[in-house]
């Protein structure tokens, strides 16, 4: 006796109502065929239809339901898919989500740590993402923010074979911040992200 919790019987519609219209699913008592070739076979009975799909080893797969009579083809219905979902794949690779990576520093920073941070912005530029550059000025050091907005600008400088300048070098509140962005490539689509999930460096 079906319970309430036979959410598993492959018998009930609701488990059912997923799968491909492949093969003996079929319902329909005829077809619109077409070869594997790509060939027009016209309208047939749908019991005749599978059967030549089997004789080649193939399955008979509906790719128009909806249509009058439906339209099915005869294929490697396993391949298919295998192909289907590795071209889904490549098109979510060509889409970047743009991630606003952080990048802090001193305005005395030590040469070698200066070093460290441009090559951290030419990675981050060169995958694609925006970055947040940051000094924070501390007490008397906001005597020095000239120096600070100095050094912004000589980062961007090293960096602008790969970068636009979305925000110049400003002071705000007790920082001066700047923003960087990748020049955008050809043929490489990008969705840009909120700056919630940056990376301090």
């Amino acid at each position: 006796m079906s319970t309430p919790t036979d959410k598993g019987d492959p018998r009930r519609p609701e488990a059912r109502r997923d799968l491909p219209l492949l093969n003996e699913r079929i319902r329909d008592r005829e077809v619109r065929l077409i070869d594997d070739d790509g060939s027009q076979l016209g309208i047939v009975a749908t019991r005749e239809a599978l059967a030549t799909a089997k004789e080649k080893g193939l399955d008979l797969f509906l790719v128009q339901p909806d249509a009058n009579p439906p339209v099915a083809r005869i294929m490697d219905y396993g391949r298919h898919k295998f192909e289907a979902e590795k071209r889904a794949r490549e098109t979510k690779k060509k889409h970047h989500i743009v991630d606003v990576k952080e990048i802090k520093m001193r305005y005395k920073i030590e040469d070698h740590d200066y070093q460290v941070k441009v090559r951290s912005g030419t990675k981050f530029l060169n995958d694609g993402d925006k970055i947040k550059v940051l000094i924070v000025l501390r007490g008397r050091e906001m005597q020095h923010k000239d120096m600070a907005i100095t050094l912004m600008n000589k980062f961007a400088n090293e960096l602008k074979d790969l970068c636009l300048i979305d925000r110049e070098a400003k002071l705000e509140g007790k920082s001066v911040i700047m923003i960087l962005s990748p020049i955008p490539q050809r043929g490489k689509s990008l969705i840009e992200r909120p700056p919630d999930g940056k990376s301090p460096i």
